[in-house]
Order: C-alpha cells, then sequence, then structure tokens
C-alpha cells in the first residue's frame, strides 16, 4: 500500500536537525507496517524491537540512559546491526516500556546520528504521565487512517487518483470519473481506513474477511479500554463507546448522557469520555457559539459530538451489513448522514490544524455540520443527501453571520461547482478540500 506519511517520514529523515521520533496512532492504523516500509525503501537495514512481542528489551531502558550501553545490548540479544545514519532503530510498542520514550531524551543529546522511531498505541495517554514525555528533544507525527485517495492507489484505481491529483479548477468533474468515483467512496464507508480491511478488499474482494476485520479491530479497542486506571471506569468507557451509533443517528447529533443510561450525569461519565478522547478513537466536537478566532474561545464545553476515529469502524459498530453498498446512496444518507458526516470529518481532521467545531442555535432550530478554520478563515460546513444548493443552515448562518462568511461549503453527490458564496464539493473530492476552498476564494 502506499501512504502519504512515507513522504513525512523521508522529509524528517534528511532534516538536518532531525530529532527521535514518536508516531502516534489508534491501533490497527498501520504504524508497524508503514516504519518497516519505510526503513525497507530509505536505509540499509532496519533494526526492529517490540517491547510486547519480546518483554526483555525493556530491560535494558529501566536501569540507563548511556545510548551506547542501550545499543549494545539490544545487538547483542538480537543480533540486528545498528549503524549510524544507515540504519532505522524502531521501538515499537512502547507503551508497555514508558522508559525507552524517556530514553529519547538521550538519543537527542548524543546529537542526531542515530535514526531512531518510537511507535505505540495509547500514546497520548502515557506522554501524558508525568516526567515522561522528553519535551523539546523528539519529534512528533501522527498516522491517520488511510484517506480515500490511498484507498484508490491500494484498488488499483491509480488513474482515478491520478486524476483527483490533478483537479486544479472550480468545474465540474466528466461523468466519466464521477460515477465511479461515488461507486469507490460507497466501498470505502464499507472497509473504512483500516489497512487491513482495505487490504482484504482491495487484494481479494473479501466482504466477510472486511466484516471479521473490523470485529477484530472493534474488539481489540474494547480490551484496551481495560487499560484506564481505574476499574470501575472502564465499563462506562465501553458504554459510551457503543452508544455513539444511536446519538449520531438523532437529527440532533449532540451528545447525551441520558442515552448513555438513565439518569447518567456528566460527572460520572467524565472519566470515561475523556479516556476515549485522549487516545484519539474518538474526535470530541464542540459546539462554537461564534465564528471567531480563536475557535476555542467560544466551545460550549456542554455541547459536543462525538465521531469514531473512522468511517469503517462506525460503520461496523453501526451493525449496518456491507449490503447497504448495493441499495443506492443509502450509505450516504444512512443515520442522517452520520457516516458521511463521519468520513468528511476524518478527511477534514488530517487536512487542516485546528479540529472543526459546528455551530447550532435553538427556537427555531438551525445548524451547520461543522466549522472548519483555514489560516485565519472560518467556514461553515453542511453535508447533506440532496443537491440543495442553499441548505437552511447555511442559510441561517449567513444571514446570522454574514460579515464573518467569506464562504459556505456543502458536500454533496452533486457535481463540483460554485454558484455565489456556496461551493459544493462532491463527497469524493472531501482530500482535495483545502485546495478546493483556496481555488474559490481566488475567484
Amino acid at each position: 500500500m502506499e501512504r502519504s506519511t512515507l513522504s513525512r517520514l523521508a522529509v524528517w529523515k534528511n532534516a538536518s536537525h532531525r530529532k527521535p521520533l514518536i508516531l502516534k496512532g489508534v491501533g490497527q492504523v498501520g504504524k508497524t507496517w508503514l516504519l518497516k516500509e519505510f526503513g525497507r525503501r530509505y536505509y540499509e537495514n532496519t533494526a526492529y524491537f517490540s517491547f510486547r512481542e519480546n518483554p526483555v528489551y525493556r530491560q535494558f531502558f529501566e536501569n540507563t540512559r548511556d545510548v551506547d550501553r542501550i545499543l549494545q545490548n539490544l545487538t547483542l540479544v538480537s543480533g540486528q546491526q545498528i549503524h549510524p545514519g544507515t540504519s532505522l532503530v524502531i521501538l515499537d510498542d512502547v507503551q508497555d516500556c514508558p522508559q525507552a520514550i524517556q530514553a529519547m531524551g538521550a538519543f537527542y543529546d548524543r546529537g542526531n546520528q542515530y535514526h531512531v522511531v518510537c511507535a505505540g498505541t495509547l500514546l497520548d495517554i502515557v506522554l501524558s504521565q508525568p516526567d515522561i514525555f522528553p519535551a523539546g528533544k523528539v519529534n512528533v507525527m501522527r498516522l491517520n487512517p488511510m484517506s480515500f485517495i490511498e484507498f484508490l492507489l491500494a484498488n488499483g484505481d491509480r488513474n482515478l487518483a491520478m486524476y483527483l491529483a490533478r483537479v486544479n479548477a472550480i468545474a465540474p468533474i466528466p461523468d466519466a470519473f464521477f460515477q465511479p468515483l461515488v461507486e469507490k467512496l460507497k466501498m470505502y464507508f464499507i472497509t473504512g481506513g483500516m489497512p487491513e480491511p482495505v487490504q482484504l478488499w482491495t487484494q481479494d474482494r473479501d466482504v466477510p474477511g472486511v466484516q471479521e476485520s473490523l470485529s477484530g479491530i472493534l474488539a481489540g479497542y474494547e480490551q484496551s479500554f481495560a487499560r484506564h486506571p481505574n476499574a470501575s471506569t472502564v465499563p462506562k468507557i465501553s458504554m459510551i463507546w457503543n452508544s455513539i451509533p444511536g446519538q449520531l443517528a438523532r437529527e440532533n447529533k449532540k451528545f447525551q448522557y441520558r442515552a448513555v443510561k438513565e439518569g447518567a450525569r456528566a460527572r460520572e461519565y467524565d472519566q470515561a469520555l475523556q479516556f476515549l478522547v485522549n487516545t484519539r478513537l474518538v474526535h470530541k466536537i464542540y459546539r462554537s457559539t461564534q465564528p471567531s478566532l480563536p475557535l476555542s474561545a467560544w466551545d460550549d464545553v456542554f455541547s459536543f459530538k462525538l465521531y469514531p476515529v473512522d468511517v469503517g469502524v462506525l460503520r461496523r459498530l453501526s451493525q449496518l451489513s456491507p449490503s447497504a453498498f448495493g441499495e443506492g446512496n443509502r450509505l450516504f444518507r444512512e443515520f442522517n448522514c452520520a457516516l458521511s458526516e463521519s468520513f468528511l470529518l476524518q478527511t477534514l481532521a488530517a487536512q487542516f490544524e485546528v479540529l472543526p467545531r459546528y455551530w447550532s442555535q435553538t427556537n427555531p432550530s438551525y445548524g451547520v455540520s461543522f466549522l472548519i478554520q483555514r489560516n485565519n478563515d472560518l467556514f461553515p460546513v453542511e453535508v447533506v443527501p440532496s443537491a440543495d444548493p442553499y441548505p437552511r443552515g447555511l442559510r441561517k448562518f449567513k444571514e446570522v453571520f454574514g460579515s464573518q462568511t467569506r464562504l459556505r461549503i456543502q458536500y454533496s453527490l452533486a457535481n463540483l461547482r460554485l454558484e455565489g458564496d456556496v461551493l459544493n464539493i462532491p463527497l469524493f473530492l472531501a482530500d482535495l478540500s483545502d485546495r478546493l476552498i483556496g481555488l474559490a476564494l481566488d475567484l
């Protein structure tokens, strides 16, 4: 598979001020494969060490911060050679050996002669512990689920991926590309962006295998909940996680504790919810009371929506059968467009530095799916199942915040177009959002 993060890793390798790297990412997102592939392509040899597969490696970091001694011990016990400049050292599953993360400070102090990468799951939780994170002495990178363009490449649709890469104008997508891209996106909604289910589909067309793989991923996430230090919180994490499809199926997708358990209160579930947020298994999208910078200053902390990290994970968690693929455009409309919103958020979160918010008001009820920040501009975003160029939420947003609204954006199954200040982006072009918004602003 081709992952765009490989090019980012290559930039890290050649940086004059390179530091030891920490690669974050949720479980099953492909961190191990990516780093091994990076080593295969860009280094003479790769020295790989997993603290989960070989717990004995942990002792080499527990009693010393001496780089030479650590490397000597790793070399002797594994038989793998480590050479300055030409070897990639991968320390995997470092959540099981926090001392290895601390040791990155010692590698930094020695200069950048050794190319060292740490990877693991739940690293946001581990790094929040006192004295674990070697601040200022490491580079940090996050691996997201595969994008739709990466899915196309894995599926052998290089021509479609190349076409998307060359879209550089606000003009209708030709029919020869439009419908095939819609069909491929429907399949992406089935598999999501986790590499294993993508591989099972793209190489073997194994739909039952995709289902089983996603079930295994969900089971792994459930097992990870047990890492919460408070055992009484673990069932609450699971209850929140399993309530998400029902929360998103409502027209008002605002998270409600009473939908988790009758009579539930926020203070009883705060720790459980924060665990899901801190592990990045969910995106917590706050309601914004006003489209002004900084966005965080206008967060309504009591009103938010939760979306899983991956659309395929949400589809499987929702127990929606893959047969929906053959039922017209049902996948895009299902659960009040929850799958479409989840997919869009997945792509927007990977493109823009600031996590999107949403906007809504009551009496009467209006709202937009997301509010995104691009540079110093804010844009309302609506996901719609039809080709309506003026959804009521976007109309109301313009009415309330007219002077602050340079462009309104809707994602739908209609073709690419700009009408007045409303930009319609086909959902399959979501990976190009940053580029298309820039082109629309220049017109």
